[in-house]
């Protein structure tokens, strides 16, 4: 490795995962290379396993860890990188889900950041507080090494503003209540990833424990299914979606819910979840629903119900749909499901979920850390004093 080159880590946290790349970035190019790829799951679990692989997709590490948090995992990936090539980055990216109403760019980590993202903690309750956490861990573990935030809410500054108002008092949208839309990280890789090939009309879907969906005309978000926070939108996995808000004022009078309630009910108990009986994973929803399981094919019914009502949405905004991308572990591994979704959606010219009979569809793997890792390069350049 040249000298001049320079080590980029971007770190890519979950609620109980953490995945990582490790590229390099050489002098005078614009896309950074892999040297190093992986990830922690089950944090917080006894049954926590880390992963790493090169860039050839070869397996160097593979093993079980009982993973406290995600800056022990992080630690023991550092630990990792530094016995198999003796790594050390020279900038780390962070995903961060989102920044609040004040924080629209990707940016440097600094203590005004940090302070701003405590105070948008109700943005995102689930995900704020274990992202500061995990940059205080990094500081601790890397000290003097710059950390850079590459928002998830920043991809879609492009949306009109009756995308984003909510039909509610301006004094609500004057305190942050509007949409702000997620997976912009996933969605910067696709449009950075097509190129000149991206037609004009897109719908991409983000499928996974957490998806949505954004409307795409010429590369530019213009309207996304999760809202203000990431529960919105489809169902997911284990959050409930969209649904009739007079439900959250029925459940606080009859079960005299308390906000804590109803956020753990929203994340953690809803979703494919509380459809199917306890089971949130597709594929294991799809061995079930084989077998004859009506509540996991319920799951999937209602899943797949919700992204085909979307996309033909975002196809009238559009005018017309020129193609549908997906993404994301559901997205780009589930043909089941996308035949699914793709089910009456010939009026748009969509035959098929399989990218291999139609041409309008693709799937692609989601690149969220390549994106964070070139977010960083590209912000680790032009500010050299944080160098």
């Amino acid at each position: 490795m040249s000298g001049s080159d320079e080590l980029i880590l971007a770190v890519n946290s979950g609620s109980s995962s953490l995945k990582f790349g490790l590229y390099r970035h050489p002098a005078g190019e614009c896309d950074p290379q892999m040297l190093l790829a992986g990830g922690a799951s089950g944090i917080g679990h006894a049954n926590g396993r880390l992963q790493l692989r090169d860039a050839a997709g070869a397996v160097l590490l593979d093993e079980a860890y009982a993973l406290s948090s995600q800056g022990h995992a992080l630690r023991e990936i550092l630990d990792a990188m530094a016995r198999l090539g003796g790594y050390r980055p020279g900038a780390i990216g962070h995903r961060m889900v989102h920044g609040g109403p004040h924080v629209r760019e990707h940016q440097p980590i600094t203590e005004a950041l940090i302070e701003k993202l405590l105070a948008a903690v109700h943005f995102a309750p689930v995900h704020i507080p274990a992202a500061v956490r995990l940059v205080r861990e990094t500081e601790g573990l890397l000290p003097g090494i710059p950390q850079y935030a590459c928002f998830d809410t920043a991809f879609h500054r492009t949306m009109p503003e009756a995308a984003r108002h909510f039909a509610l008092p301006q004094r609500l949208y004057d305190m942050g209540v509007e949409r702000f839309g997620f997976h912009g990280l996933s969605y910067e890789s696709i449009v950075h990833r097509m190129g000149s090939e991206l037609p004009e009309r897109v719908v991409c879907a983000h499928l996974g424990a957490g998806a949505s969906l954004v409307a795409l005309r010429q590369g530019r978000s213009i309207d996304t299914s999760m809202g203000m926070t990431p529960v919105g939108g489809i169902p997911m996995a284990t959050r409930s979606g969209d649904f009739d808000p007079g439900i959250l004022l029925f459940l606080m009078r009859t079960e005299h819910l308390t906000a804590d309630e109803l956020e753990s009910l929203l994340n953690r108990d809803s979703g494919l979840g509380a459809l199917s009986g306890g089971e949130s994973d597709m594929r294991l929803l799809e061995e079930c629903a084989a077998r004859g399981d009506e509540k996991a094919q319920l799951a999937i019914e209602v899943f797949s119900l919700a992204v085909r009502k979307q996309i033909g949405a975002y196809a009238a905004e559009l005018g017309g749909l020129d193609m549908l991308i997906f993404t994301g572990g559901i997205g780009e591994h589930s043909g089941f499901v996308r035949n699914r979704i793709c089910e009456g959606l010939e009026f748009l010219g969509i035959t098929s979920g399989d990218p291999a009979r139609c041409s309008a569809v693709r799937a692609f793997t989601s690149e969220e850390e390549l994106q964070i890792a070139r977010i960083t390069c590209r912000m680790h350049t032009e500010l050299p004093a944080q160098r």
